[in-house]
């Protein structure tokens, strides 16, 4: 049985937050000091800034991506396309779902140049989801939008922050505040669809249709998906890659010309979709890529938990990093906006994710496929001009 005295010096080791000889010293542990072995060292373990261990940069100096496109030893593309993919698919948790559609489609609604309806889908075998889609009048098939809503911590609505709700006076005014502070007061899905671009906007579980869920209990949703065997993430993934999958089935859309676009959480789930779907031709990602190592630093909202739930796929970062698995859609278009004065991704994040993106399409022979962009004036939003640049860049990639 251990003493009182061995006890305390246990408690005092506990919150020591620095393995060198003064911390250890400051708290009166035994055997403290110059001489002191690596293995005492080791037990002065604590939690710092940010819910990070203190010990969290030799954490993060095991992180190599061996399974990099260029690190990997499989130096054919497509061989290695194959391989992460596998192994991206492996880390979801959440198995592929070959669930009939069986859509069913609501009253249609005009609007200026395109017509409005609600699709309800299933995704999966365990849900039914209610979509917003939007057809351009005219004669098809259209080229299309795969909508992808973002995090934002507001969830009362999903896919109306992206498509005008034209049903629902409630849902309106809270989908045209969030247009008014993030997207210059427009609806880019309505933008799209007056373009020309069939669009199709979904809510992920926990917005609009499927929740709302509240910011304080994702991480107990999430926590519980695991104990499940399953992963929030990963459904979310999956049905990311299913509504790819219907979209690019309807009669009315040219299936070589589907995109995925998104802002926020909404641009990380586009690259996702481009890299596990080869339903998608291009994708749009507007404030949401970095590297991995870089973005976990102190200060930095990933570290809170929570949101980073949606877009955390347990032991991946063992093989890949965010970047790479963009990578896994190259050679095709891809672009990538990121605004200067966005706190939520370090410059740093950016530039190493950014190089690692080009190296990979440079291999392929297709530069001129990436399109990479730094908004220096802009934060964390995905304004009008913002918006007519990726337009433009769709048009032609498409």
């Amino acid at each position: 049985m251990s003493s009182d005295s061995d006890r305390s010096r246990l408690g005092r080791r506990r919150f020591v937050t620095g393995a060198g000889a003064g911390a250890a010293a400051m708290f009166g542990v035994a055997g403290a000091g110059a001489g002191a072995s690596t293995a005492h060292a080791a037990q002065a373990t604590g939690i710092v800034e940010g819910n990070l261990p203190d010990f969290h940069p030799l954490l993060k100096d095991e992180l190599r991506f061996p399974l990099a496109y260029g690190t990997s030893p499989v130096r054919d593309f497509r061989a290695w396309r194959r391989a992460a993919r596998s192994k991206v698919e492996e880390h979801l948790l959440v198995d592929r779902d070959h669930t009939p559609y069986d859509p069913e489609p609501g009253a249609p609604a005009e609007a200026d140049g395109y017509t409005r309806e609600s699709v309800t889908l299933s995704l999966t075998r365990y849900e039914r989801v209610r979509g917003s889609l939007l057809t351009p009048h005219g004669t098809g098939p259209f080229p299309a939008v795969l909508l992808l809503h973002d995090h934002g911590a507001k969830f009362d609505i999903g896919k109306e922050k992206l498509v005008r709700p034209w049903d629902d006076d409630t849902r309106l005014a809270s989908a045209q505040a969030w247009a008014d502070r993030y997207f210059s007061g427009r609806f880019v899905g309505d933008e799209l669809a007056r373009r020309g671009y069939v669009v199709l906007a979904l809510d992920a579980l926990g917005w609009g249709d499927r929740g709302p869920v509240t910011y304080e209990q994702q991480q107990a949703l999430a926590s519980n998906f695991l104990n499940l065997g399953s992963s929030l993430a990963g459904l979310m993934a999956r049905e990311d890659v299913r509504a790819a999958g219907f979209l690019a089935g309807l009669d009315r859309v040219d299936r070589r010309r589907v995109a995925a676009v998104g802002f926020s959480m909404g641009a990380f789930r586009a690259w996702q979709t481009a890299g596990l779907s080869d339903h998608i031709a291009a994708a749009a990602s507007v404030c949401w890529m970095t590297g991995l190592k870089e973005v976990m630093v102190p200060g930095n909202n990933i570290l809170r938990g929570q949101s980073s739930y949606y877009m955390l796929h347990p032991g991946l970062a063992r093989h890949l990093d965010f970047p790479d698995v963009a990578s896994i859609a190259a050679p095709r278009p891809m672009l990538f906006f990121h605004g200067g004065q966005d706190s939520l991704f370090p410059a740093e994040g950016v530039r190493v994710a950014y190089e690692k993106l080009r190296a990979v399409w440079r291999a392929r022979h297709a530069e001129e496929h990436l399109h990479t962009r730094i908004w220096p004036e802009l934060g964390h939003v995905f304004t009008a001009p913002q918006q007519d640049e990726v337009f433009t860049w769709l048009d032609s990639a498409l």
